[in-house]
């Protein structure tokens, strides 16, 4: 119920930004969501200190920020000029590209099923974009770039897993993408109505709440087996924009999703010897 909840969450998140963004640069949107994460832990730091946050490894987070930050651009470009449910299709083709960069990166194994599990999941992203020449438009590719460098966070996600907890991670992420993300700003900085200013919040409170609330979930359930239950967030993208601008996935979009899911799941189960060990 958590995770079909940060799904729901998720979901509404991809309309708020796709309304936001009608009047509102990429860069401003960005700027804002990751802000209000920085926000959500001043309480932490009054109660606590700072202590909870040092680290030695600055290095590792930067390079973890760098890749989100660069999903994160991508995907809200993504959400702001693709149909919704295609757009957040794309998220989920991030585990499918996982293997192949924790076996370059981490070393892990790369079996042929694995590879095999990579080719299905890429027809699928093949599928969503419209093999008839618009993956190579700039607008789709901002959906591929956006899996492609989620990917490239988890595993350096796991890389720092040894040492440093959750709640670091996000930190650290959080700050150094609002500073990074604040440089834009400079130039692409425009006056805010009260209204906007209120979908931004709302973006970045939701945003936060969701990933508190999907990490909620993968603390109390084997991450393979309630994870399938975040693909719900396609299907409440889905009946959002359906409700809201009359769009409605084309044939092969739903393949397309299909295939990504049977290859996300495929994936999450390859390796169990990792996934118990883990």
């Amino acid at each position: 119920m958590l995770l079909a909840l940060s799904a729901l969450l998720f979901a509404i998140m991809g309309v708020l930004i796709r309304e936001v963004s009608v009047g509102v640069n990429n860069e401003t949107v960005v700027f804002f969501r990751n802000l209000v994460g920085v926000l959500f832990f001043l309480p932490m730091m009054l109660l606590k200190g700072f202590a909870p946050f040092r680290t030695q490894r600055l290095r590792n987070h930067f390079l973890r920020t760098f890749y989100g930050l660069g999903a994160m651009y991508c995907f809200f470009y993504a959400i702001a000029h693709l149909p919704l449910a295609d757009a957040m299709v794309f998220t989920y083709a991030a585990p499918v590209f996982t293997p192949l960069l924790a076996w370059w990166w981490l070393r892990e194994s790369l079996t042929p099923r694995i590879i095999g599990v990579v080719l299905v999941g890429f027809v699928g992203v093949l599928l969503v974009a419209k093999p008839t020449g618009s993956l190579f438009e700039p607008k789709a590719l901002a959906g591929v770039a956006a899996s492609l460098l989620a990917a490239a966070a988890f595993v350096s996600i796991r890389a720092m897993s040894s040492s440093e907890p959750a709640s670091r991670i996000v930190f650290y992420f959080a700050t150094f993408s609002t500073l990074l993300s604040g440089i834009p700003m400079l130039w692409a900085w425009q006056v805010l109505t009260l209204h906007q200013l209120l979908l931004l919040l709302a973006v970045g409170l939701v945003a936060t709440t969701s990933q508190l609330v999907m990490s909620k979930a993968y603390a109390l359930a084997p991450p393979g087996k309630i994870g399938p239950l975040s693909y719900l967030a396609i299907v409440f993208s889905g009946g959002f924009a359906w409700f809201l601008w009359g769009e409605m996935p084309g044939v092969s979009s739903w393949a397309g999703a299909g295939l990504i899911f049977v290859a996300s799941l495929l994936s999450i189960s390859s390796s169990p010897k990792q996934a118990k060990s883990a």
